[in-house]
C-alpha cells in the first residue's frame, strides 16, 4: 500500500447541510425544491468542466443568471462544503504525521477545487486532483488511470476511499483497492485491515 486517497465532499467534510442549499436558492429568488434538484442534475458536467460557472448557474435556475448572482452562489457553494468531518480529519492528520502517502481526488469544478484548496485541512494534503482541473470525472475508468500516472503508482498500490459506491467500483476496476467511506470509526478499522493484507506473506 503505498497511496491512500480520499475523496473530498461527505468524506472529509459533512455532506452540504439543508439549510445551506436553501438558503442559496433565496439568495437569488429560486423555489428551494426546485433549486436542489437542478443543482444535481447539472452537477457532474459542472465537475467535469463541461459547464462554465456562469453555464451551471443558468440551467440551475432556469434562466440566465447575473454575474453577481453566479460570485454568490460560488462563494456560498464553497462555503457549504467547508465544514470538516472531524474524525475523518483527524485519521487524515495521523496518516500524514506517520508519513504515509496521501492524495486527494475528487469530482469538483474549477472554481470549487480554488475554494477547497484554502482549507488548511485540504492545504496539507500535497497532492490533489480535481476533476475540473484533469477534465475527467469519477466513477469512469480514465479519471482512475490518470490518477495511477500522476502518483507514479500501480493501481495496486492505491487504495481509495469514497462515500459514494459507484465510485469505489470504479477505483476497483481500474485496480486499486476500494473502501466505500460510511464514517470515520468504519474507516479506521477498514485501513488497518487494508494494511494488514497488505503484510500477509
Amino acid at each position: 500500500m503505498t497511496w491512500i486517497v480520499f475523496d473530498y465532499g461527505s468524506v472529509l467534510s459533512l455532506h452540504q447541510p439543508e439549510a445551506d442549499a436553501d438558503a442559496m436558492a433565496r439568495a437569488v429568488g429560486a423555489e428551494p425544491e426546485a433549486f436542489k434538484r437542478a443543482y444535481w442534475e447539472h452537477r457532474l458536467e459542472f465537475d467535469r468542466a463541461a459547464l462554465t460557472p456562469a453555464a451551471y448557474w443558468s440551467a440551475v435556475l432556469g434562466r440566465p443568471a447575473a454575474a453577481a448572482e453566479v460570485a454568490r452562489l460560488v462563494a456560498m457553494d464553497i462555503a457549504s462544503w467547508a465544514y470538516p468531518d472531524e474524525g475523518t480529519v483527524a485519521i487524515l492528520g495521523e496518516l500524514l504525521d506517520a508519513g504515509d502517502d496521501v492524495a486527494l481526488l475528487s469530482n469538483a469544478p474549477v472554481c470549487m477545487a480554488d475554494g477547497l484548496d484554502e482549507l488548511p485541512w485540504v492545504r496539507s494534503i500535497a497532492r490533489r486532483f480535481y476533476s475540473g482541473r484533469m477534465g475527467l470525472v469519477k466513477p469512469d475508468r480514465e479519471i482512475f488511470d490518470e490518477l495511477a500516472r500522476e502518483l507514479e503508482a500501480h493501481p495496486s498500490e492505491i487504495v481509495f476511499i469514497d462515500d459514494r459506491a459507484e465510485n469505489v467500483k470504479g477505483a476497483e476496476e481500474a485496480g486499486m483497492t476500494g473502501i466505500h467511506f460510511t464514517g470515520a470509526h468504519a474507516l479506521r478499522e477498514s485501513l488497518r485491515s487494508v494494511r494488514l493484507a497488505a503484510q500477509e506473506p
